[in-house]
């Protein structure tokens, strides 16, 4: 094909090289065009479907060791700001090594941007890739699987394509991971900042009425405000902690936090604690992983989903109130619902594929759901398990509960 140039004469299209490539285990080549952060890593792929809260997505760590790709074809119009993280030491950049976009970067139009996404892409360490057909690569994704690939950003276009195709299929994959010790805090730490107010951002908590343990695996930080807003003090612990550990803060009620990799890998160390946490009667709830590994204590499984469970548009009923709620997932591995054992009940389940989303202990304080209720896509349809969690620490301490909804 050919274009006509300045003397009228016929003369070739000019075409960019590729500054970006995406390489799959199977041997297929994405090329585009990069964006922040240079070199390559290795990683899964999966889709997300949400069409808006990217810097919430790319930082949650529950996508280490995950590259994003985004079906909603623009992303960074609205910039990047400082509010809109949720892993808890950003000094450590938790979250999605690499973004896939169908479009490029515009520039930023919103009243609370103050940068770019792509600088911010690069402050953090991610690599990008637009310029692709996203439609795509989720149907290769849907129908094949989640793969493990490799992405790569070199500005100067050369790439050893072969050597990137050997890279991603030797990489071993998430299965058999425990990347809760590479995203947790490490360190016990206080928390009091409460959810986000319209025009008026963060606030602080006063005068708690309880107290909450919360074990990273890989916490966001909308959990922990929302906690912090029911009136807890609330205190964050790495994920190594001990039972004993635990217990010596004397808390009112324990959480067990979302966070990456496969939980039969974390619960070699997690399980145990949570074992002897169930039986002292402290209420006790848990997000994502944390719901994925306190089955695995009571004595479930759990299995690898070929596609997961990525964005903010997925219908699960609560059975313990015959309600539907649009909430926001972020997951590739499940309980097996089947594996549950008697005396332990599914609370959740998703309308999507019938996967488990939740699970409560028949007699004990003791529960758990799979997708993420501090998110806001419904717009907070699911807010309400965390005064579900308020009035367990309640009724132990002989309190009125709180009005769920």
């Amino acid at each position: 094909m050919s274009a006509i140039d300045g003397s009228g004469a016929p003369a070739p299209w000019s075409t960019e090289p590729a500054t970006a490539v995406l390489v799959l285990a199977d041997g297929t080549v994405l090329e585009g065009k990069g964006f922040g952060a240079t070199g390559a890593v290795e990683a899964e792929v999966c889709f997300n479907t949400a069409l808006t809260g990217y810097q919430e997505i790319l930082t949650d760590p529950s996508y280490a060791g995950q590259i994003v790709t985004f079906t909603f074809p623009h992303i960074g119009n609205v910039g990047a700001n400082d509010e809109d993280i949720e892993d808890l030491t950003p000094a450590r950049r938790a979250g999605a090594v690499g973004a896939v976009f169908k479009a490029s970067i515009t520039e930023p139009s919103n009243y609370r941007s103050t940068g770019h996404l792509d600088a911010w892409l690069k402050a953090r360490g991610i690599i990008g890739l637009s310029g692709i057909d996203t439609r795509a690569l989720t149907a290769h994704i849907r129908a094949n699987g989640v793969p493990n690939a490799v992405i790569a950003h070199e500005p100067s276009g050369e790439f050893d394509i072969e050597a990137l195709k050997a890279r991603a299929a030797g990489w071993s994959g998430l299965v058999g991971l425990d990347l809760a010790k590479e995203v947790t805090s490490g360190q016990s730490a206080s928390w009091s900042e409460t959810p986000w107010v319209w025009d008026e951002g963060y606030g602080a908590a006063d005068e708690p009425t309880m107290h909450i343990v919360a074990i990273d695996y890989g916490v966001k930080r909308n959990i922990l405000r929302l906690l912090s807003g029911l009136g807890a003090k609330v205190t964050v612990m790495p994920a190594s902690s001990t039972a004993e550990e635990v217990l010596a803060h004397e808390p009112d009620g324990i959480f067990l936090s979302n966070g990456p990799g496969d939980p039969a890998a974390t619960g070699e160390y997690a399980v145990p604690v949570i074992g002897k946490l169930i039986e002292t009667g402290i209420p006790l709830f848990g997000i994502c992983l944390g719901h994925q590994m306190l089955a695995l204590a009571l004595g479930g499984k759990t299995v690898k989903m070929h596609q997961g469970h990525h964005g903010a548009n997925h219908p699960v009923k609560d059975h313990t109130t015959g309600k539907v709620e649009i909430v926001s997932m972020n997951h590739g591995f499940a309980v097996d619902g089947d594996s549950l054992p008697g005396g332990v009940t599914e609370t959740h389940v998703s309308l999507f594929d019938g996967s488990n989303c939740g699970i409560a202990v028949d007699g004990k304080p003791v529960f758990s759901v799979q997708h993420h209720p501090e998110a806001s896509p419904g717009p907070q349809d699911s807010h309400y398990l965390f005064k579900r969690f308020a009035n367990l620490i309640r009724a132990r301490r002989g309190e009125p509960a709180l009005a769920e909804r």
